[in-house]
């Protein structure tokens, strides 16, 4: 019988309740959980550490970057723009460093909206700091803790392509988008007004980050069905 794959996810630290208690707390929507769990991996979450990628990803079959805070400009040579959000450096460099790492590896890799920005920084590319100056409107993130269902056009040719064919109706929240690419990179999918909402690495055994949250719909789990094939 061959053993499901081991697929780390990292995680926030942040302030929480529960209980009777509150305090700093490692937290991660369940939804991660289970859509690595449907796709037949076993799900580890990953909390902002400081050191030691390499040695966790010898036991690690396969990486998620999940979505959370906003990067800091600094990583990509910017000045904080007055609608970003506060600073994480160490979450930034530890996710940076299990990234980095992954990708010498050629460890499968999904990145989740800030992590696909992730993906773009640490191969030298940067990012639109709020995107509605650059779009006119809030359709990218139309309410607080709302998602938003929006039509992508993606490219037949990409692997993205492969997966979901043409075009996507996608769960889409953010304010932040990718500006310059990084090197190797190449964007697979847009949104109406240009955007880019995919990007992807030739070559990689899977290298994907996508602008949405293909967690968020546990009807559609072709992106995390073909992460957890690749590591198996």
């Amino acid at each position: 019988m061959t053993a499901r794959p081991l697929v780390g996810i990292t995680s926030y630290l942040e302030p929480a309740a529960w209980g009777v208690w509150e305090t700093n707390a490692v937290i991660l929507p369940g939804s991660y959980l289970d859509a690595v769990t449907r796709a037949g991996g076993i799900p580890v979450v990953l909390p902002p550490h400081g050191n030691g990628a390499g040695a966790l990803l010898e036991r690690l079959d396969a990486l998620v970057l999940a979505g959370g805070a906003d990067i800091e400009p600094s990583r990509y040579g910017a000045e904080p723009h007055e609608r970003t959000g506060k600073p994480q450096p160490g979450r930034d460099g530890w996710e940076l460093e299990l990234l980095n790492e992954a990708l010498a590896r050629d460890l499968p890799v999904l990145g989740v909206c800030r992590g696909m920005q992730l993906l773009n920084v640490a191969l030298g590319g940067d990012l639109i700091q709020h995107l509605p100056e650059r779009t006119g409107d809030e359709s990218h993130q139309i309410a607080p803790g709302t998602y938003h269902e929006q039509g992508v056009v993606i490219s037949p040719t990409s692997r993205l392509g492969e997966l979901l064919g043409h075009a996507a109706k996608v769960p889409c929240y953010h304010h932040q988008a990718v500006g310059r690419l990084g090197t190797g990179l190449s964007a697979s999918a847009w949104a109406g007004d240009g955007t880019v909402e995919a990007v992807e690495l030739p070559g990689h055994r899977f290298a994907l980050g996508v602008q949405w949250h293909p967690e968020a719909d546990p009807t559609d789990t072709r992106l995390f069905d073909a992460l957890v094939l690749s590591a198996s």
